[in-house]
């Protein structure tokens, strides 16, 4: 063969090798996915963190916590459902936590319930998808056979079953033996295996919990790293649930008191995951997410801030449903962003499966949306405009852009008030949610977005088939 046909053999074949490299690497290297860490704090309310006004004014600096925002996007307008059990639901299935309790036949599933095992997880898809899975704190989504997290999606586990609420038991002297329940215990497994309980989680395990819980998730990112798998961290840390117990290396730490103590120990926590990420050279190929279930306790002297909103959890108002949401993904999420655009925990599911290449289940309602093209910058505003409110089973009401209609309203002690007229608020206006517009004023036109937002979904419902119990 003539040398000059030889070259431009050679020439072509080393053309179409670096083209063909790099895309092949892009579609089948499992190094392209991106690892993600999820922080979920636990009553954790708007107000908290230094970048929503929190940080000094609450007791605590949180400058580790807020470098978060400064190299990605805070949202000032992140939604959950207002209760533990139903914001996590929603979270792991991208589906109103309502929705997960339908049954196909007879009445929801109670509220506590948990998901079923027919539920499709975002640990499941990410599994799917090539990843390591691991969680490291509180499940409360199932404490039955086949239900527990690492039924569900997760390689392993350490953390607790339920509630932390539950830590007040072994300490209290009127804990009758006999009364039909028993305490909470450490509890560990490993995918296939019967959990393991170990330690009994009382009032002094609950003061060390998120160290453990930190100092697992740290080993297992080291560990997943260096066996080159991507990985996904879920941290729902506990210890801004009552009881708020800081651990002794930081208890009156600030002096401000204990919740103050314990956000100045989970801002030191963080910044070990972030400076572990950054140790091992993983920060550009890692989403880091930091976020909560629900706002601050809805008992009085829980000292929780839902800073500018109103309410607690267990409530239809803002300072249940608006909590803090950073997420930074160097290279790919633009840094120093801040909307006010809406976006629900339920978009979370779909947003991760399009940014990791994952699949979404096509045999159920997803009542989330793909918020990548806007946390990315793509595109200015959010893809979602409306949301459901639930409390329990009831719908409540709905957010349509900046507006908010409420069926029903609740009363100091938590009992639900029948009105004659719904409540529409601006959330503009009147963020605080303390006049409703007047009936019959300008603004009545809102009505119509609202009640369709609130048709459309029941609607939605009344056709779902419903969750099977298995």
């Amino acid at each position: 063969m003539p040398k000059h046909l030889q070259s431009a053999m050679f020439s072509t074949l080393l053309l179409v090798l670096t083209v063909s490299i790099p895309q092949f690497v892009a579609a089948s290297g499992i190094d392209a996915k991106p690892n993600i860490v999820l922080v979920l704090m636990d009553n954790f309310g708007y107000g908290e963190i230094g970048v929503y006004g929190g940080g000094v004014t609450r007791g605590a600096p949180t400058p580790r916590i807020d470098s978060i925002a400064d190299e990605g996007f805070q949202l000032t307008n992140y939604n959950v459902e207002a209760e533990c059990t139903p914001s996590r639901a929603a979270l792991m299935t991208g589906r109103y936590g309502a929705r997960t309790r339908l049954r196909p036949e007879g009445p929801p599933r109670s509220l506590w319930s948990g998901i079923s095992k027919w539920e499709i997880t975002l640990a499941e898809m990410l599994s799917d998808s090539g990843y390591t899975t691991g969680i490291f704190g509180k499940w409360h989504l199932g404490d039955t056979e086949g239900r527990y997290p690492t039924d569900q999606g997760f390689d392993e586990w350490y953390g607790i079953p339920n509630s932390s609420d539950r830590a007040f038991w072994p300490d209290s002297d009127s804990f009758q033996q006999d009364a039909g329940v028993e305490f909470t215990y450490i509890t560990t497994s490993r995918r296939g295996e019967t959990p393991k309980k170990h330690e009994v989680y009382d009032r002094a395990k609950r003061t060390t919990i998120d160290r453990e819980i930190t100092d697992h998730a740290i080993e297992f990112i080291k560990r997943t790293t260096k066996n080159k798998k991507p990985f996904f961290a879920y941290l729902p840390y506990t210890q801004t649930h009552e009881p708020v117990d800081a651990h002794p290396d930081f208890k009156g730490k600030t002096g401000n008191g204990s919740f103050a103590d314990v956000l100045a120990q989970t801002d030191v926590y963080v910044g070990e995951l972030l400076d572990t990420i950054d140790e091992l050279g993983i920060k550009d190929n890692t989403i880091f997410i930091f976020t909560s279930d629900n706002g601050r306790e809805g008992i009085r002297r829980s000292f929780g801030s839902t800073g500018i909103w109103r309410g607690t959890m267990f409530s239809p108002y803002e300072g249940s449903l608006r909590v803090p949401f950073l997420i930074r993904w160097p290279g790919k999420i633009p840094n120093r962003q801040v909307s006010n655009d809406m976006v629900h925990t339920i978009d979370l599911f779909p947003t991760l499966a399009n940014f990791i290449g994952g699949h979404i289940p096509q045999d159920r309602t997803l009542d989330g949306v793909d918020q990548s093209e806007f946390l990315m910058g793509r595109t200015k505003e959010s893809a979602r405009q409306s949301m459901v409110i639930y409390l329990t089973s009831e719908l409540f009401g709905a957010k349509w852009r900046n507006w908010k209609i409420l069926l029903k309203e609740l009363d100091d002690n938590y009992a639900i008030k029948k009105i004659a007229y719904p409540s529409v608020y601006n959330l503009i206006v009147d963020p605080k949610e303390e006049e409703p517009e007047k009936f019959y004023l300008d603004d009545t036109w809102v009505d119509a977005p609202l009640w369709k937002v609130i048709e459309d979904h029941q609607a939605s419902m009344e056709k779902d088939p419903g969750a099977p119990d298995a």
